[in-house]
């Protein structure tokens, strides 16, 4: 298969990006082929710089960047010869089977759904993240849709559980969704409505509404919400996240007995740290488009770019756009009978 990646996206764009890639295909050669996409003469010399051997990794020139700072919609159609545009296109014309993409979120969103377009039934894909917790946990919507009828988080379960079973391997995914109580009547009409779609859906294990104190203690394999709450979800998660952390590394260095006691619980220290580290994951699928698109974080380091990559590949082995389109035309049927 061939992963077509965008080598000029991120803040640390290219280096870690072609180390992310050579790093893959270290990994999974032959099985994946990497397309990186960018300015030739930069990738060239930063491969040079940082003694990087490009070796099963073809080069795609593209002469334009999406900068963060770019708006979105404007970025998308100006910059059509941008590695982002020009990665989105191949992928769109069969070129490649997934893009990867560490760039501005906002332009890979409105990318995405121009130019790789979306199953029938979405209207615009979803943000999803894997977040660390007691069992990790897919949020989404994470802020590409703010605002979202109840058709539309309906939908979020189904393709978050379909997700979770074809990339993450949960035979039957636990669904909640995103309240202030846990009561059938809690939350806006919006969020009243969407909970009894969710609870009548036959095609996902829908375990209710979950107040956000109890998404950390794996009640939960995916966790629905409109974009603005899934936002603010998930950057209250990473700043307690880096908190914790922070305060551990404080608690140990206080005095030689904590150092002494460090030593004596480095294993589950480290153990600890891997499970919140979102670097393992790698990135954030789009789902809903008709081919995988994956979202690296925008400071995205070499082994986060391999675990985006990694993620794309299973996203294409499991064919998890086909089975999602499935399971929402499925959907369709459904309600259309009723």
């Amino acid at each position: 298969m061939k992963i077509i990646l965008d080598a000029m996206g991120g803040d640390n764009a290219p280096a870690e990006i072609l180390k992310g890639a050579a790093a893959a295909v270290a990994a999974y050669w032959p099985e994946v082929e990497i397309i990186a996409v960018g300015d030739a003469e930069k990738i060239a010399a930063c491969a040079k710089e940082n003694n990087l051997g490009l070796k099963n990794i073809e080069i795609v020139n593209a002469t334009e960047v999406i900068e963060m700072c770019d708006e979105p919609a404007k970025a998308v159609r100006a910059k059509k010869d941008s590695s982002m545009v020009v990665g989105l296109r191949m992928l769109a014309e069969g070129k490649g089977d997934a893009f990867v993409s560490a760039g501005s979120t906002g332009a890979l969103h409105v990318g995405a759904s121009l130019i790789v377009r979306t199953v029938k039934g979405v209207k615009r894909p979803a943000l999803a993240t894997v977040i660390p917790g007691k069992t990790p946990f897919l949020l989404l919507d994470c802020g590409a849709n703010v605002e979202c009828r109840a058709a539309m988080l309906e939908a979020f379960g189904v393709m978050g559980s379909v997700y979770m079973n074809k990339v993450m391997g949960l035979e039957q995914p636990r669904v909640a969704l995103v309240n202030n109580g846990a009561e059938e009547s809690k939350g806006t009409p919006t969020y009243v409505e969407a909970h009894q779609l969710l609870k009548n859906n036959k095609a996902i294990h829908f375990v209710g509404n979950i107040e956000p104190r109890d998404i950390p203690a794996g009640h939960a394999d995916v966790v629905v919400a409109d974009g603005f709450t899934g936002n603010v979800v998930l950057k209250l998660t990473e700043g307690l996240a880096k908190y914790f952390g922070a305060k551990l590394k404080e608690m140990f260095k206080k005095s030689l007995g904590t150092k002494v006691g460090y030593l004596l619980l480095k294993g589950g220290v480290a153990d600890f740290k891997k499970s919140m580290d979102a670097d393992e994951y790698g990135g954030a699928p789009l789902l809903g488009t008709r081919r995988p698109v994956i979202k690296a974080h925008g400071s995205s380091n070499a082994r986060a770019i391999q675990n985006a990559i990694r993620q794309a590949k299973l996203c294409v082995e499991n064919d998890l756009c086909g089975v999602m389109a499935e399971s929402l035309a499925n959907l369709a049927e459904a309600e259309s009978g009723n």
